[in-house]
């Protein structure tokens, strides 16, 4: 009877050391090992590198409804930046946007004609609120007509090398939502798809090549015409308390997306510290489920991975640090790798990466050898990271890219003067007519 009750009383106190633990941070989220998103596709990736932490069905096609604009947002920014046109360049609204706009259907801001509207307002509409009708404005103002636009939106997704795509307007409207507006050389009933691989990389070239974007998809407020732009980004920092459970520490933006044939999308991006990441949702059933499941990917992208510099800036692999050299002063040269190589990658894994170089042979002779001059620092080609691991490591430019940085020639050689050329070509000569020689005889005798 009393081993049973000491019994009782251990498992009694098991009990409560157990129920402890879990009440004294209640609301914490545990770091999760492995990830269960509830979307139609779903991708996490490294924004820096482009490394791929996490997918799910990434090469479906899907309509991505207004995450079309982050195209249309990268075209406007690439005319700023070639001197095209500037924040303060004007405009007035034509008839087509402005019946857009004024379509409660559209949930359109009410644009005023005969007024002119800077890039600037334009643009802040479109990012901040997603309005379709400043975004054909904008549109029409660079190319001159939405069709033209759409041109525009194709090469450029075929430039970027985007996987899967299809654009047939700006905005992300099915083209039957447009009427007889929908841009000449599509189909009327068309839409514009993406897969979630594809929405990534343009979020990533959309972020790396004109990181301003970041300042207008993380603006909460704004107005035009004295009416307010609201953001639709809930994992923003509101203090709005029907918002809070959304919200996501480092989170500057990207963009929100729904129709009925796509649902609700989200293409977002948070920095934390050094790292930043980008993850798409798409499909999903409602309008806070896409945050939900994007803060399922951010969390998993934090938790499970860390930014590492794996070989340093002048790293040298060991019994490949030098190359041979001819016509030079020394017969051969020190290389190094020319910058650091960091990835984000998950945690107890840096023994799994190595580097292996990937020498320029246009830059060899025959045997394998450098021509002096060479200068320190001149590339001789590239280190390239490799993994160990089991499962492939992929990138948003394709299945089995990887990180490089350059191999560089680390001191330098300067070609040998003439004379020594000279008594190194007689050398040679000599040595080949007594190897020639020797052959001769050995042969004689076989």
């Amino acid at each position: 009877m009393r081993n049973l009750s000491k019994r009782i009383s251990i498992l009694f106190i098991i009990a409560i050391v157990f129920i402890a633990a879990f009440a004294i941070k209640p609301f914490e989220i545990q770091a999760a090992t492995s990830l269960e998103v509830s979307a139609e596709s779903a991708i996490l990736v490294d924004a820096d590198t482009g490394k791929i932490l996490y997918e799910k069905n990434a090469d479906q096609l899907l309509p991505p409804a207004s995450m079309t604009k982050m195209m249309t947002e990268y075209l406007v920014l690439e005319a700023i930046n070639n001197g095209e046109i500037s924040w303060e360049t004007t405009t007035q609204i034509s008839d087509y946007p402005y019946s857009i706009s004024a379509d409660p259907t559209f949930s359109g801001i009410g644009l005023i004609q005969d007024q002119n509207y800077t890039v600037r307002q334009l643009y802040e509409g479109m990012s901040i609120i997603s309005d379709n009708a400043t975004t054909i404005a904008l549109a029409e103002l660079v190319a001159g007509s939405e069709a033209e636009f759409v041109k525009m939106m194709n090469q450029k997704a075929e430039e970027m090398g985007l996987p899967e795509y299809k654009f047939v307007n700006t905005t992300g409207l099915s083209n039957a939502d447009l009427g007889e507006n929908y841009p000449e050389g599509t189909e009327p009933d068309a839409d514009n798809l993406l897969s979630a691989r594809s929405a990534a990389l343009l979020a990533y070239h959309l972020i790396n090549d004109y990181p301003e974007v970041l300042e207008f998809s993380s603006k909460m407020r704004s107005e035009l015409d004295g009416r307010p732009l609201e953001n639709l980004n809930w994992m923003l920092p509101w203090e709005d308390n029907n918002f809070t459970q959304y919200g996501y520490e480092g989170v500057d933006g990207l963009k929100t997306g729904y129709t009925d044939e796509a649902g609700y999308c989200f293409t977002g991006t948070a920095m934390q510290g050094d790292r930043r990441v980008i993850t798409v949702v798409m499909k999903t059933s409602s309008k806070g489920e896409r945050f939900l499941e994007t803060k399922k990917l951010m969390e998993f992208g934090f938790s499970q991975f860390s930014q590492a510099e794996l070989f340093p800036a002048g790293y040298q692999l060991e019994g490949q640090s030098t190359i041979p050299v001819t016509k030079g002063k020394e017969e051969e040269v020190d290389v190094e790798i020319a910058e650091a190589i960091t990835s984000m990658i998950q945690n107890v894994e840096e023994e799994m990466y190595n580097v292996e170089y990937e020498i320029d042979e246009s830059l060899l002779n025959e045997n394998g050898e450098l021509t002096a001059p060479i200068e320190k620092g001149d590339k001789i080609g590239e280190a390239v990271l490799s993994y160990s691991g089991e499962e492939e490591i992929a990138y948003l430019s394709g299945i089995g890219s990887k990180q490089k940085v350059d191999l560089v020639a680390s001191t330098t050689v300067e070609k040998s003067n003439w004379f020594m050329l000279m008594m190194g070509a007689i050398g040679d000569f000599f040595g080949n007519v007594f190897g020639s020689i020797a052959s001769f005889v050995t042969g004689f005798f076989n």
